[in-house]
């Protein structure tokens, strides 16, 4: 249902008079989105996410909770992998899977020992801008899917937090204090929520109403459980790449075929038109490659 507000008024001159006019603002989905930066399903996920920005954004928003993926090699309790050199062959069968670029060596080359420090670091850049944080959790997943980058290291959450525009000095003082505060909040209600693996995401609505969708996702899926919350509501539709491009400056091959539901194949010729053109570079790994629009 809509809900009324009466925050506008039009005085007429002609007659004299000033009349209230009562605008609506639309009801909205709040998807809860339990995470990690390095959980390679929801780096899978990525090209339905964005599609799902680009066509319903005005309609749903998303709360991004840590869960707390890797404490460290002594405490994990998986049963997926038992150390950084499975991990490195799990991240091969993911890439092949979700069709996303990722190099797997930073596992045989420069292993994380935990997921903590990211988590930490995207709960201090919440405290400075939500958008900001976004880019940074984006930015960090690049780094270590793609550019075999260990984002357990201070240096490099710096390097992210700067390019993302966040102020590096508040972000080190807000690590050092209410973040793992904020962090380890996230991690209380990963457990009351149930959630126990990743990428977890609840659909709710303003009247109570949930949905919950675990793992990897169609794009399918995310439209039906928004539209089942919120049915009526219509979509923006893409009629060139100026929206897609204006709204991200890094792509992969797969996210732009999702978001134009078009083959692999004709994003990545299409792709390769705009890097001669000179509009894109291109970071490559194994198992596809990341572009990255030029200013």
């Amino acid at each position: 249902m809509k809900t009324p507000v009466n925050n506008n008024m039009i005085c007429d001159i002609h007659t004299g008079s000033c009349d209230t006019v009562t605008s609506t603002v639309l009801p909205k989905v709040k998807m809860i989105y339990f995470t990690d930066p390095i959980c390679s399903a929801c780096w899978g996920i990525e090209p339905q996410l964005r599609k799902l920005k680009l066509e319903y954004g005005d309609h749903f928003e998303i709360e991004y909770r840590m869960g707390g993926l890797l404490k460290s090699w002594q405490s994990y309790g998986g049963n997926d992998v038992s150390g950084p050199a499975s991990v490195a062959d799990h991240w091969e069968e993911a890439a092949k899977h979700y069709q996303m670029p990722i190099d797997a060596n930073v596992w045989r080359e420069d292993p994380l020992q935990s997921s903590y420090p990211a988590s930490i670091a995207f709960k201090a850049a919440q405290l400075q801008d939500e958008q900001k944080a976004i880019k940074l959790l984006r930015r960090l997943r690049e780094m270590v899917f793609v550019e075999k980058k260990n984002i357990a290291k201070g240096g490099n959450i710096l390097q992210a937090a700067e390019e993302c525009g966040l102020d590096t000095q508040q972000l080190m003082v807000d690590y050092a204090g209410r973040a793992t505060a904020f962090f380890e909040e996230d991690l209380e209600i990963t457990k009351q929520w149930g959630v126990r693996g990743f990428p977890t995401i609840y659909f709710t609505s303003e009247d109570g109403s949930k949905l919950k969708l675990y793992g990897s996702s169609s794009y399918e899926q995310y439209e039906t459980a928004l539209l089942q919350l919120l049915p009526g509501i219509t979509k923006k539709v893409l009629k060139d790449d100026d929206a897609i491009f204006q709204s991200y400056s890094t792509i992969a091959e797969k996210e732009l075929a999702v978001i134009r539901e078009t083959g692999l194949d004709k994003a990545i010729h299409d792709l390769h038109l705009m890097k001669e053109a000179g509009t894109f570079s291109k970071i490559s790994t194994p198992y596809g490659s990341l572009w990255k629009k030029i200013a």
